[in-house]
């Protein structure tokens, strides 16, 4: 079982943060862990990313794994940074391979059944299905889950807090979400209203009563 497993064993979500600039980052992801949150993506995009990675890794208890990457070097970077995991956008075969070759799981980014087979017969992990909201909600997973029972799907993407139930009774394993449980936090630092938010998904999301 690797680090994200046990991660979203104890909450099946992945908190996306993504910044414009890195100011408030520390402040966040100790928010986010300190709330239970376990599983956390910092976008490759964001400043001073790799840094930020690099520091999280010092949270007890908490998976922490690279966004938005785009190519193999960096896929790279971010595991020299102590990236447990790699989340793409798309199917991207360099990243998968890079991923595979490394010993850290790749989930990349897919939207339709011939997407999610991609990337699952080219070693994903777990395929997150971005965006979720868009193709359907829960309703969609459920009906893509039905002949694809054995792929593990990470819906991401328009979920708010209170979707994350219909998500998991639909069979998800984990959702990743974004700007409706970080709001402003990256931006202003208002780790109040952050704990506020991320303790409200926690209560939400407990396992209990959707596993299976």
């Amino acid at each position: 079982m690797t680090a994200l497993d046990e991660a979203l064993a104890a909450l099946p979500v992945i908190a996306i943060v993504r910044a414009a600039e890195s100011r408030h980052l520390e402040a966040v992801l100790e928010t986010l862990a300190g709330a239970g949150v376990r599983a956390m993506e910092i976008t490759m995009t964001t400043p001073g990313a790799a840094e930020a990675i690099r520091w999280a890794t010092g949270l007890q208890g908490v998976a922490v794994g690279a966004g938005t990457v785009l190519d193999a070097a960096s896929a790279r970077r971010a595991v020299d940074a102590g990236a447990g995991y790699l989340i793409t956008p798309a199917v991207l075969p360099e990243v998968i391979a890079e991923g595979r070759r490394l010993g850290v799981p790749v989930l990349p980014g897919a939207f339709t059944p011939t997407e999610i087979m991609q990337a699952w017969s080219q070693g994903a992990a777990m395929v997150k299905v971005f965006p979720a909201g868009a193709a359907g909600g829960p309703g969609y997973i459920k009906d893509v889950r039905a002949p694809l029972p054995h792929i593990p799907l990470v819906p991401t993407g328009g979920i708010r807090i209170e979707d994350v139930p219909g998500y998991l009774r639909a069979g998800a394993r984990a959702v990743g979400m974004g700007s409706p449980l970080l709001g402003e936090a990256c931006a202003d630092g208002d780790t109040a209203a952050l704990a506020a938010r991320a303790g409200r998904l926690v209560e939400v999301a407990g396992r209990q009563g959707f596993d299976g």
